[in-house]
């Protein structure tokens, strides 16, 4: 069985993409380290936020309505850091931004030890940046062991 070893690429339609790539400089750049570029596709102007993983792309929406999390669509959009600490970091460094970023804290809730802080872009996308649980890798290391 051929395996999918990740998430390539996001797109993202924003209202004002003046005003989200602003945005996401400061998240993803400036607070989390990714690289920017930009290109045309049919036409449309796209910024492409990337890092060794996976992109996360903007491109101008051509529907004007606000995000609403709860319709039939992306709910919201986590992003993993290694530790609770890094969390803490992000969130700091996001709210020095100006980035309305949570407190970091634990929502013991979600998991024993899932620690996570959650803010929302200008279109009212909701994200969050959360820890790497003791779930996440056991589930990674030990994913060929028989399941219990």
């Amino acid at each position: 069985m051929t395996e999918v070893t990740g998430i390539d690429h996001i797109y993202l339609a924003v209202s004002d993409l003046g005003a989200s790539e602003r945005f996401y400089d400061r998240v993803l750049i400036e607070a989390l380290g990714f690289r920017k570029n930009r290109f045309t596709l049919a036409g449309d102007p796209h910024v492409q936020y990337y890092n060794r993983h996976f992109g996360f792309v903007l491109r101008p929406a051509r529907v004007a309505a606000k995000h609403e999390p709860y319709a039939p669509v992306l709910h919201h959009f986590c992003l993993r850091v290694d530790s609770e600490a890094d969390v803490r970091a992000v969130a700091e460094k996001l709210r020095a931004l100006g980035v309305d970023a949570s407190e970091a804290r634990l929502y013991p809730d979600y998991a024993p030890d899932y620690v996570a802080t959650f803010f929302e872009d200008p279109d009212g996308v909701r994200l969050e940046v959360t820890n790497y649980r003791q779930e996440r890798r056991e589930r990674h290391d030990r994913w060929e062991s028989p399941q219990s």
